[in-house]
């Protein structure tokens, strides 16, 4: 995949997650029903959205990340080592800013 691709794939993500981060504001924008137990799975609810929109908005500071790297020409390169992030783990992963044996070392 080119470079152009990649970058229609980050930008086609990012509308996506600004699209269900909309929702999620206004769902958590929706009155309280008066109802205790009911009170209670709402706020069950909106925690769930809340993590949801908070790991949206990470997700959206990673695609922007990368796609300032491909602005900069650094695109495809591990920040950590420098090393050549390969196609088949940009194909799974467009906006990760490191590359295989760099993921393994910081998880393992």
């Amino acid at each position: 995949m080119n470079l152009d691709a990649r970058r229609e794939v980050l930008l086609k993500r990012l509308s996506e997650l600004d699209t269900r981060l909309h929702r999620i504001e206004a769902e958590l924008d929706e009155p309280h029903s008066k109802d205790w137990e009911e009170q209670a799975v709402e706020r069950e609810d909106e925690e769930v959205l809340e993590q949801l929109g908070q790991s949206g908005q990470a997700e959206i500071a990673r695609i922007r990340a990368a796609l300032q790297r491909i602005r900069d020409g650094k695109y495809g390169i591990c920040t950590r080592c420098g090393s050549e992030i390969s196609q088949a783990r940009l194909d799974v992963l467009p906006a990760t800013p490191i590359c295989k044996t760099c993921a393994a070392e910081l998880s393992g």
